[in-house]
């Protein structure tokens, strides 16, 4: 399975592939991020992520996309910018059929390290050495976007096969059942909650 981690930013957007199976070590595709600059237009900055996520996507073919879900924070522009970049991840994962998961950002480092309060030092560490990599991966975005990625493969092995499914069903060219198929794994995620 492949996953694409995304730590939403205005200024960087982290974005992260990694591959995995049941039994396998995961390994490290792709890392990067989507840039702006703040001397552009907010609207304009928006497009920007819009369109470099589109190229990752449609570059890398996940079959599922992790999201950082967006935690309260004292500075409102921080969490407004941050917000309108994570719903643009899933307003794509949405159009391009693709399943779309959200996870916290103690659940990531929970997952990575085993503490839910690790620092970002700890987590790249822990991804260079999950993933088998030399260095930690830069910036600290693109680190944070592959610990996504990696959370999602571990925390929701049954949640991925049916990602992969609703994945494959969508290469087939059955956009509308795909949806459909991931919105009623949306739904039953709900009930379970």
């Amino acid at each position: 399975m492949r996953v694409l981690g995304i730590d939403p930013g205005l200024t960087r957007c982290g974005v992260g592939v990694v591959e995995g199976a049941i039994g396998r070590r995961p390994g490290m595709v792709d890392a990067g991020v989507v840039r702006t600059s703040s001397d552009m237009a907010h609207e304009l900055r928006l497009l920007r992520i819009e369109q470099g996520l589109v190229e990752w996507i449609e570059r890398i073919r996940p079959d599922a996309i992790a999201v950082e879900r967006v935690f309260a924070q004292h500075n409102l522009a921080t969490i407004t910018g941050t917000s309108q970049a994570a719903g643009i991840a899933m307003l794509i994962a949405a159009r391009s059929a693709i399943p779309v998961t959200l996870h916290t950002p103690s659940e990531v480092k929970a997952a990575i390290t085993g503490f839910g309060r690790a620092d970002k030092a700890q987590v790249g560490e822990l991804v260079t050495r999950v993933l088998g990599l030399r260095e930690t991966p830069k910036p600290a975005d693109a680190a944070d976007a592959l610990a996504l990625a990696i959370c999602h493969l571990w925390r929701g092995q049954a949640t991925n096969r049916l990602s992969a499914a609703v994945a494959a069903h969508s290469r087939g060219g059955n956009r509308i059942a795909a949806v459909r198929m991931a919105e009623a794994i949306a739904k039953s995620k709900e009930s379970s909650a």
